[in-house]
């Protein structure tokens, strides 16, 4: 059993028992979380697509750990003008494992 789930604007296929990286959410470590965004679901090869969601579907998960990616570097140049700025980036995310999909 398998789904589509939406979640920080982008969709996830997940499993149970699947760890996965998604946009920060809020809560500790070892909290329990609810997606309730849930695009698709398949099941033993019964596929329940919605419209835009599905009805009742729920996927129950765990916070693993709220992590930061590394490091990004942005650099804007203007060729013979002198502009020069420098920055960095780092991306908040969250390690979620899927405990359960109910349809």
């Amino acid at each position: 059993m398998f789904a589509v789930v939406k979640t920080g604007g982008k969709q996830y296929k997940v499993a149970q028992g699947d760890v996965i990286q998604v946009e920060k959410l809020p809560g500790e470590a070892a909290a329990k979380v609810e997606l309730s965004d849930v695009l698709m679901v398949c099941d033993n090869g019964k596929v329940t697509a919605g419209t835009p969601f599905v009805k009742g579907a729920k996927i129950a998960a765990e916070i693993v750990a709220q992590k930061r990616s590394a490091k990004l570097i942005v650099f804007k140049k203007k060729r013979r003008q002198n502009y020069r700025r420098k920055n960095n980036h780092r991306q908040d995310f969250t390690v979620l494992k899927i405990t359960g999909i109910s349809a």
